[in-house]
């Protein structure tokens, strides 16, 4: 016989089914210094078969004794300064901090090094392995305004500051787009090795922060405006925006 019990179950007696919401899919925050290591790696490469393809029978011995340019040698150098900060970077995603690595701007042949969402809100990271001590310089003649410039060791370097106000428009333009206006971004200039002194040192210079890396990862410890849940929806918005360069 049939039981037919279930059927005479009051309809607010009924169990509503509800289907699993599926897991958003995993950010890859990308790797630090990876385009910059491509480029190297290109340029070496074209180096190399341009000199065997010139002195077939010499060639071997040339790149035995001969260096890279330093303009080569400079994209490893980049992408060593970026991949030691983003290792220390990675050791903060435990604490609050989500960060993405070596971001393409859309249409360009440039990147962002390092992006971090944080209580404090967004912090856009340009990593620097540059010689010499970063100072600010501030100039003022008799009928000139204040100008600030940043020298490391005796290079004006007053480019990169510009450099990374392009950057900030660029993510506070997304997050804008996104319907996320409001959120603090904040430009960084990380020198990594340097000649810092033994107290002090770091500054900020038109709005960026120019700091070594220690200084710079206190600054996305502190508390801030944005909950949890906000910052790992930036995080994603800005993934999805700046994909892996």
């Amino acid at each position: 016989m049939v039981d037919s019990t279930t059927d005479a179950l009051p309809p607010e007696a009924a169990t509503t089914v509800t289907e699993p919401q599926p897991e958003p899919a995993k950010v890859f925050t990308g790797t630090a210094g990876a385009s910059a290591q491509r480029e190297y790696d290109r340029r070496k490469d074209k180096r190399e078969a341009r000199i065997r393809d010139d002195h077939p029978y010499l060639g071997k011995l040339i790149l035995a004794v001969s260096d890279d340019p330093q303009s080569t040698q400079a994209w490893a150098t980049g992408a060593r300064g970026e991949e030691v900060l983003g290792q220390r970077l990675d050791k903060l995603t435990g604490r609050g901090v989500h960060v993405l690595h070596d971001r393409r701007i859309p249409r360009t042949r440039a990147n962002i090094d390092h992006i971090a969402v944080c209580p404090a809100g967004v912090f856009v990271i340009d990593a620097k392995k540059y010689q010499g001590r970063p100072s600010l310089r501030a100039e003022r003649g008799l009928f000139r305004p204040r100008t600030e410039k940043l020298i490391v060791g005796s290079r004006d370097c007053t480019k990169l500051i510009h450099g990374a106000h392009k950057q900030v428009d660029l993510v506070r333009s997304a997050l804008e787009d996104a319907d996320l206006e409001g959120i603090p971004v904040r430009g960084v200039l990380c020198f990594v090795d340097a000649d810092w002194p033994l107290f002090g040192g770091d500054f900020t210079i038109d709005g960026v922060h120019v700091s070594w890396p220690k200084k710079a990862l206190e600054n996305l410890l502190k508390p801030g405006p944005v909950d949890d849940q906000t910052a790992r929806h930036i995080h994603r918005t800005l993934a999805s925006s700046f994909p892996p360069a």
